[in-house]
């Protein structure tokens, strides 16, 4: 695959940072762009030691990617605070590691760690262990992150007195096939993901944020993430943190482009397995999952109920037989008709006819979804750790 940096152009608009050039140099400033929009943010707190962020990026076989993430982190505005950044490779098998390690050659801020276990809650608590740091970012490899996201989530966590902060999310295409597109589409638009997913969630408090920059210890406070849950522990995370008090936050300020499945079969395992770890992580932790999470079961449960009321239409012949079907058509009709309309907008924003596909594309991707928590009401639930 070739380099997303090459593919999608320079993200960053200046060059990387001297190799071994120390952050340390820049803690005697006060930042610029703060004074010019009149943020209140402590530049004593910006100045202190408490200002070295320790970012924390678990990858498995990432080797696509990676590279392209750890440069645009490496490429971070970091006047004002230090950072390091530790790479926790889940035994990679793709040569992940090794890359990761000739970059480090490059910067050594960045130190990689390896995950025993290989599942992303094992990453984040061994990141969290091993930080430096008062403050983490945790983060994923199939981003790319603006030059001034650290820092800008920094300024915008101690000026709103948030816990954790994070910048606005860009869902982006894999590559420019047809299918990659498509992909993107279904996942960035609230039809297909809802209005409070993470990929469409505006500026304000919130309750919850993806990627963001956040007070170590109050992560570690509420107990470090659950191992248990091998999806949606952020969701569980983020819930925690709120419950003991802390505030999340989103800054429309800076953002980060996140990169999707590069296919249609890999974008419906990817919500059949969203579907399932949604039953699971319901019974583990009722509160951090929200009724949304469980549109798409409803919907095919509901689908499932009217099948079998057509299928015992056909048991009656007269007058009234249609009615039996009625409800299975008003049902998939209307949702199709909801996934047109969002494809027209779709194709009119992007000027293109290839969204017009999309109703298909929105169907099954929600059938997948519930499906899989259909599925997951069939599975034990899982044994809580004393």
């Amino acid at each position: 695959m070739a380099n997303l940096r090459l593919r999608f152009g320079n993200l960053y608009g200046c060059p990387p940072p001297l190799v071994g050039e120390s952050c340390w140099s820049h803690l005697l400033h006060v930042t610029a762009s703060n004074e010019e929009e009149g943020s209140n943010v402590s530049s004593a707190r910006m100045r202190s030691e408490e200002g070295l962020v320790s970012v924390i990026l678990a990858v498995r076989n990432e080797r696509n990617y990676v590279e392209d993430a750890l440069r645009s982190l490496i490429q971070q505005n970091t006047e004002g605070f230090e950072m390091e950044i530790l790479v926790i490779d889940g035994k990679s098998s793709d040569g992940t590691g090794d890359l990761v390690r000739s970059l480090a050659q490059e910067d050594a801020r960045i130190r990689i760690l390896t995950n025993e276990h290989g599942t992303t809650p094992f990453a984040f608590n061994l990141g969290l262990e091993e930080a430096r740091g008062c403050y983490v970012c945790i983060l994923g490899s199939h981003a790319l992150y603006e030059r001034d996201y650290v820092r800008t989530c920094m300024s915008e966590l101690l000026r709103t007195g948030a816990s954790a902060c994070g910048g606005l999310v860009e869902t982006w295409p894999a590559n420019n096939g047809l299918q990659a597109r498509l992909v993107a589409w279904v996942l960035s638009h609230s039809f297909g993901s809802s209005t409070k997913s993470f990929r469409t969630r505006k500026q304000g408090f919130t309750d919850g944020v993806n990627f963001p920059l956040a007070i170590k210890q109050a992560l570690l406070d509420v107990g470090k993430y659950d191992v248990q849950l091998t999806r949606n522990q952020d969701n569980d995370m983020n819930q925690r943190l709120r419950s003991h008090g802390h505030r999340l936050y989103i800054t429309e300020k800076t953002k980060c482009r996140y990169f999707v499945k590069a296919d249609l079969k890999s974008l419906f395992q990817y919500a059949f397995r969203s579907g399932l770890w949604n039953v699971l992580s319901f019974r583990k932790n009722r509160k951090c999952m929200g009724l949304r999470h469980f549109v798409p079961f409803a919907f095919v449960a509901a689908t499932v109920a009217t099948l079998f009321m057509l299928a015992a239409g056909l048991w009656f012949r007269g007058r009234h037989e249609w009615m039996f079907s009625l409800p299975f058509l008003l049902l998939v009709g209307a949702h199709l008709l909801s996934g047109t309309f969002a494809s027209i907008l779709v194709a009119l924003r992007e000027r293109s006819i290839a969204p017009l596909i999309l109703p298909i594309v929105f169907l099954t991707f929600h059938i997948s979804y519930g499906a899989g928590s259909l599925w997951g009401l069939s599975r034990p639930p899982m044994k809580v750790e004393a």
